[in-house]
């Protein structure tokens, strides 16, 4: 690998990767504070942060800055998630510098004027309604209110319109403050990097960054239940899912390829018996997200109000009958299908640089490749069955959008699955 590392005396570390034969450049911030950060009345606050930061600094106002990095044919975006935020440019390597202090001046500099500020939250406000206009994406908002119901962790990372309409100026200031400290940020760049130069720019621009770490996150507690939103749409958006595990957990890798059995491919049991033979679906799929502490293991698809209730029977049985019969064959297909995207992904300079950032944040380490792929193809078919069978053991969540009243309550779901 040619990773490079350098923690510099601020806590603040920088990771990056040269790649042969590019000329440009991806690069990014990535902070360790995201939606389960925020206390109560901060709903969506790490969102709108994001927002606000490419809408005027000391130096620049929004317009300067959308202009400096597309006049250089580069781009510039970012992300909030549940536990980090992202902050990243593509560009070519001799504006290497200009993307740099383009992040630097939007995270130490921002001056989240009160007049964009208020455009910026109707325009998120906008972004929630969009949100609850598309079923397949609100009934994932469900799922995680009800497997961590009152929880930092189970909140929209867009928040609720009432705290929205209640942040001003000092709440982001004041929040930035307090989770924006080096010790809490990477800088990951991948493709034609220096990375001596990426490090030295890092040092100066980035120096007006307080040095401490995000506060602590409230420990993430799987409960399970159920949401439900009735709408009269012509299909219903069913989410079923049970407590996943946290990536650092030596069976996460093992429920990742049960997943990517069951659900991850046109080949899994559940498109072939769901879609496939019965015709039940359009869509089917099972996934599972990791987290620090916790994580969630399920499946998503969508029908026709006449069609749940077969859907679900049989989404089940399957899901349950593979926890002990799971075959060679199916594992070895799923096996190949994650190494391939896991490959795949060291392909594109800023999903690399991506990974080599979350993966510093998470591990304080960049996994090597080869220890991902040996990691993977060591498991037995037996801890994977395991590793499914201990996820389906847990108490289900149920969440689901538009005609409900078919769609399993969660302790039917559990008398279905039996005794795993």
């Amino acid at each position: 690998m040619s990773v490079e590392i350098t923690n510099l005396p601020s806590g603040l570390r920088v990771v990056t990767d040269r790649m042969p034969n590019l000329e440009t450049v991806s690069l990014g911030v990535w902070v360790a504070a995201g939606s389960r950060h925020e206390r109560p009345r901060e709903r969506g606050l790490s969102h709108l942060l994001e927002h606000m930061a490419f809408k005027g600094t000391r130096r620049r106002s929004a317009r300067d800055i959308a202009d400096e990095i597309e006049s250089a044919g580069g781009d510039l975006n970012a992300a909030t998630g549940v536990e980090q935020t992202a902050y990243y440019a593509h560009v070519l390597a001799a504006d290497t510098n200009l993307a740099l202090d383009i992040l630097a001046d939007i995270l130490t500099e921002s001056t989240f004027d009160t007049q964009e500020l208020e455009r910026e939250k109707g325009v998120i406000l906008q972004e929630i309604g969009a949100v609850e206009d598309t079923p397949d994406d609100f009934v994932f908002d469900l799922f995680n209110a009800a497997a961590f119901p009152e929880q930092p962790i189970g909140s929209p990372i867009l928040g609720t319109p009432e705290h929205v309409r209640g942040f001003d100026r000092s709440m982001i200031a004041a929040y930035l403050e307090s989770h924006y400290g080096s010790r809490a940020i990477t800088i990951g760049a991948a493709g034609a990097v220096d990375h001596a130069a990426i490090v030295d720019a890092a040092a100066a621009r980035f120096a007006p960054l307080p040095c401490r770490i995000s506060e602590d996150i409230v420990p993430a507690r799987y409960v399970g239940g159920a949401k439900y939103s009735k709408r009269k749409l012509e299909q219903a958006h069913i989410v079923i899912g049970f407590a996943g595990l946290p990536y650092t957990d030596p069976a996460h890798y093992a429920l990742n390829v049960f997943a990517n059995a069951v659900g991850g491919g046109m080949s899994s049991r559940l498109f072939q018996e769901v879609r496939e033979k019965r015709g039940l679906a359009y869509a089917i799929h099972a996934f599972h997200w990791s987290y620090s502490d916790a994580g969630l293991f399920g499946f998503y698809s969508a029908t026709g109000e006449a069609q749940i209730a077969e859907l679900m029977a049989v989404a089940l049985d399957c899901i349950a009958a593979a926890a002990h019969d799971l075959g060679d064959n199916e594992i070895a297909r799923a096996k190949a299908q994650m190494k391939v995207a896991v490959l795949s992904a060291l392909e594109s300079p800023m999903a690399r640089a991506e990974q080599l950032a979350r993966q510093m944040l998470a591990f304080g380490r960049v996994l090597p490749r080869q220890e991902i792929i040996e990691r993977i193809d060591a498991l037995a078919v037996a801890e994977i069955r395991a590793a499914g069978a201990a996820a389906l053991g847990s108490p289900p969540t149920v969440a689901a959008v538009g005609p409900i009243a078919k769609v399993y309550a969660p302790d039917r779901v559990r008398a279905r699955l039996g005794s795993i």
